[in-house]
């Protein structure tokens, strides 16, 4: 008997193989960041949700930036305009939420120093909840269509302002 109950204590004690996690909810594939030499740049790349429930990013840091702001870009009087995106970045369950120049994008306001091609740069996405994801996006040049990241850039129609203003 005394042997029947050594291995149900080692059972037991064993957690259950549901409970182990198979990696980390959040991922991000491919992170980048526009190069630039002073002001303001973004990041990008792929978040991927890997659990069965919806994640929210809800907020960002980086040493290269004392503020960081998760934007999206929409239309606003007949003009593209960055603004920060309320409620932050929602990643459906088993899903992804694209990063892209023109779209969505992690953006660093006031660089404290430059991003040039190769850098690599340490990022911190807050989820709601309290969870984290860290990650290095690498610089990389990025000629770009209609961003250049910028205060007052009105002559590419996308302002970092975010009330449609033009502030050059």
């Amino acid at each position: 008997m005394s042997g029947c109950a050594a291995a149900e204590q080692a059972v037991s004690a064993a957690p259950p193989s549901v409970a182990v996690p198979a990696g980390p909810a959040l991922t991000v594939t491919d992170p980048w960041v526009k190069v630039t030499g002073e002001g303001m740049t973004a990041a990008f790349g792929t978040l991927v949700n890997n659990t069965g429930a919806e994640v929210r990013v809800v907020s960002g840091t980086s040493p290269l930036s004392p503020k960081i702001e998760l934007h999206e870009v929409v239309e606003s009087g007949g003009k593209m305009v960055m603004r920060p995106k309320k409620g932050g970045f929602v990643i459906p369950a088993r899903g992804t939420h694209e990063l892209t120049p023109g779209g969505d994008h992690i953006m660093l306001m006031d660089i404290t120093g430059k991003v040039e091609p190769g850098a690599e740069i340490p990022f911190t996405l807050t989820l709601d909840g309290g969870g984290t994801l860290r990650f290095t996006a690498i610089g990389k040049e990025f000629a770009g269509g209609k961003e250049d990241y910028q205060p007052g850039s009105g002559k590419d129609g996308m302002h970092a302002g975010g009330d449609g203003e033009d502030k050059g």
